[in-house]
């Protein structure tokens, strides 16, 4: 049942592959939905010029959606009614799906936007098959259409034929499109039409997405939590959507768990979303979404009912993680050089939080007292875990990532990613190369359409071999390849892959790195660290050009004498350092290392520091 006040209530999902330009799109609705001045949205956004709805340091910095956002803008549409439309932003990266589960509960539509030149990507399969499970019809907006190489007939077809894979009904096939450059600010339903504004974009939104479905105000009062927000002075936020009956401020509620356990509480605020902000209001009707403050315990999944008459409502299904790896203390000479929390209770304490609104997230304990078990949904989703903690002070080590196997019928499964590769015709041979030692399967091969030089190519491989494998593929087809993937499922495992055929050098002292003895190991292979950078014994400073490890001495210097030869007062001679983000590293570390990360500074290092020690594990591992 749809109430009449909520006929005029629209609750649309923006989906969409990484970069296709969401979060610009939705900045233009803001902006031109006449809440904000350009001004004022360019000050929010912290001098970005748009991407106002990129909150955290790391969006900002990658230009990704990494936390799903929500924000209402008012539209008076051409048949003189005004409506509000509750835009909810989800990421575009697979890795973070456990985000855009649990907030596409809150839709009743979906904007699908699309690159006029990519074209769907694994990704966007990835939101759209989530987005067709909660029964939410496509809107689909091909944006950057102003592109010189855009394809729009094209992908509007590309994106027929994916519905059609993923099994859409009739009514989801036949979506309506909208042609649109966020960048510029315009959209259309004609590809060469007005380009004047937003305003056919709007128009779509009230035409094509249906108002909220069993908005009952009179049915018991039934709010499903699928973010927690927290505040030093209010405590934790419960958001979500009204699928019944009315919320007031002061109201007594019944706050239901996935078990099923009931506690009785009191509402202390209840805030509506009007454009970026929350406000304060003192009712909120079945449809709505909104903020509650004051409710604790509270967590995601849970539903806020009467107090009278307590119903659960189906509780979020997240997919399970497929990767993991463990946190540790940093036990490393140079500990507490930088950070402020160096304890295994801190870092399970802040794990802990993090649990509280991380969804896909899994935590157990480690080996030891002093370990953690980690697993998430990819190596990003566990790098920008490990990337917010050494922002907030934390110092520690983790090891070498893993995938989540399971066993089905005595059998071991793993998970099967979706590669997809773009790259030119002449590098085609050295990336089936590459993808075939790895247990790659081909699925499709061919041109897209408007396209010309490129081949597209898409594999199932094992989610362990995609490991390390961006890098790879970068150097091995000369930076040119663009490279997309997703999970597809659980399969028979495959065997084994290959994985890092060089070994690497090892230092066997502490103490500063001196140009002269890079300039002497300069044959040995590539280096990590420059000349003054401080390192200790058993820490990696680069790669062997050999299958095996190698210590080498970096930090010695040249002797002074008085005594002069022939050539040898000429300049050390040292090749640029090889540099490594976090991601980088955690691909490319091997079982017996580690990757140690402080507020100022990313090492490698192996596990045990000493020669002597690896020298006796390796024969203890050989005799066993």
């Amino acid at each position: 049942m749809t109430t009449p006040g909520s006929l005029h209530l629209r609750n649309v999902a923006i989906i969409a592959h990484v970069d296709h330009g969401k979060t610009s799109l939705v900045d233009k609705l803001l902006y031109q939905s006449g809440l904000y001045r350009a001004e004022e949205l360019d000050r929010r956004a912290g001098g970005q010029h748009g991407l106002v709805l990129d909150t955290g340091d790391l969006e900002r910095e990658r230009g990704i959606t990494i936390l799903s956002k929500n924000c209402a803008v008012n539209y008076t549409a051409s048949d003189g009614e005004t409506y509000r439309i509750n835009l909810i932003d989800t990421p575009g990266h697979a890795d973070f799906g456990g985000e855009v589960e649990r907030v596409l509960t809150m839709a009743d539509g979906a904007l699908l936007v699309v690159d006029a030149f990519e074209g769907p990507m694994p990704q966007t399969r990835f939101v759209l098959q989530k987005a067709l499970a909660c029964g939410l019809r496509p809107l689909v907006v091909v944006n950057k259409v102003d592109r010189p190489d855009g394809r729009p007939d094209e992908v509007v077809t590309e994106v027929f034929d994916l519905l059609a894979e993923l099994g859409a009904d009739d009514e989801a096939l036949d979506f309506q499109t909208v042609f649109a450059s966020a960048k510029e600010g315009w959209a259309d339903r004609e590809v060469d039409g007005q380009r004047s504004d937003m305003r056919a974009l709007f128009e779509a939104i009230v035409e094509w997405v249906p108002p909220p479905r069993f908005a009952d105000v009179d049915a018991p009062t039934q709010l499903l939590v699928t973010s927690i927000d927290y505040s030093d002075y209010v405590g934790r936020i419960a958001i979500g959507r009204i699928f019944g009956g009315a919320l007031t401020a002061r109201q007594r509620v019944a706050v239901i768990d996935h078990t099923g356990a009931v506690t009785e509480q009191q509402i202390l605020q209840l805030l509506a979303f009007n454009g970026l902000e929350r406000r304060e209001t003192s009712r909120v009707e079945a449809g709505d979404l909104c903020a509650v403050v004051g409710l604790d315990p509270i967590h995601i999944g849970d539903t806020i009912a009467d107090a009278s008459r307590p119903e659960a409502l189906p509780s979020v299904k997240v997919d399970e993680p497929t990767l993991h790896m463990t946190f540790r203390v940093n036990d490393g000479p140079f500990s507490g050089r930088d950070g402020k929390y160096l304890t295994s209770r801190q870092v399970g304490d802040r794990l802990e939080r993090e649990l509280r609104s991380n969804v896909a997230l899994r935590v157990e304990p480690g080996d030891t007292m002093e370990q953690y078990r980690v697993s998430g949904r990819g190596l990003m989703h566990l790098g920008i875990l490990i990337e917010n903690m050494r922002r907030e002070g934390f110092e520690l080590c983790v090891g070498k990532p893993h995938v989540v196997v399971r066993e089905l019928d005595g059998h071991k499964e793993e998970p099967i990613e979706l590669l997809v590769v773009d790259v030119p015709d002449e590098h085609q041979s050295a990336v089936m190369s590459l993808l075939g030692d790895r247990r790659a399967e081909l699925i499709k091969m061919g041109y897209k359409t408007g396209t010309s030089g490129f081949v597209h190519m898409e594999f199932s491989i094992p989610a362990r071999a995609m490991i390390g494998l961006r890098s790879r593929l970068l150097t091995a087809t000369q930076g040119h390849a663009v490279i997309h993937h997703t999970l597809l499922g659980y399969q028979r495992a495959r065997g084994g892959v290959v994985h890092r055929s060089a070994g690497v050098l090892i230092a066997n002292e502490t103490g500063p790195v001196t140009a002269y003895s890079l300039d002497a190991l300069y044959d040995r292979g590539s280096f990590f660290v420059k000349p003054g950078d401080e390192v200790y014994e058993g820490q990696i400073v680069g790669e062997h050009c050999k299958s095996d490890d190698l210590v080498v001495n970096v930090v010695r210097g040249k002797k002074l004498t008085n005594i002069r030869a022939a050539g040898k007062d000429d300049n050390s001679q040292v090749r640029p350092v090889r540099e490594m983000s976090l991601e980088a590293c955690l691909e490319y570390i091997d079982d017996d290392e580690l990757v140690e990360v402080t507020p100022n500074n990313i090492r490698l290092r192996k596990t045990l520091l000493k020669e002597s020690d690896r020298r006796r594990q390796s024969r203890r591992a050989a005799s066993t």
